[in-house]
């Protein structure tokens, strides 16, 4: 693992809510706003960066948890700009804060987990299938 991430370091992702990014059940809209399945793979993204920057050749991430918060809506056609902080890296565990808003408004808050773990390992968890 690179030594190139630090407490305090800070990401930022954006991202435009799309007409399929709403809530949605088996084809039907429950509400048409950013849905929290697309919110959480957003925050995985932006949070993965800081795992990209650390992460050697023969390693990869596994998410460990993430919360969500949410505060209010992001309606179609609105940018949601997450921006998470390195809040600790101890060892080979990442915890990040974020926050996601849409304009002057607060969408979410919360904290996402990571392991930075040797391929191998993986593979050896997930089937040699995993990483191929």
């Amino acid at each position: 693992m690179k030594p190139n991430v630090k407490p305090g370091d800070v990401v930022e992702y954006r991202f435009t809510v799309q007409p399929d990014d709403v809530a949605r059940f088996k084809g039907e809209v429950v509400h048409p706003v950013c849905s929290t399945f697309t919110l959480a793979r957003e925050i995985e993204w932006t949070t993965r960066q800081f795992v990209l920057r650390l992460r050697d050749d023969d390693e990869e991430g596994v998410g460990t948890f993430l919360s969500i918060d949410h505060k209010g809506p992001a309606f179609v056609g609105e940018v949601v700009c997450i921006e998470a902080r390195v809040e600790s890296l101890i060892g080979n565990e990442l915890i990040c804060a974020y926050t996601a808003t849409a304009g002057n408004r607060l969408v979410a808050t919360g904290k996402t987990g990571q392991k930075v773990l040797k391929r191998e390992k993986l593979k050896k968890l997930f089937g040699n299938t995993a990483f191929t």
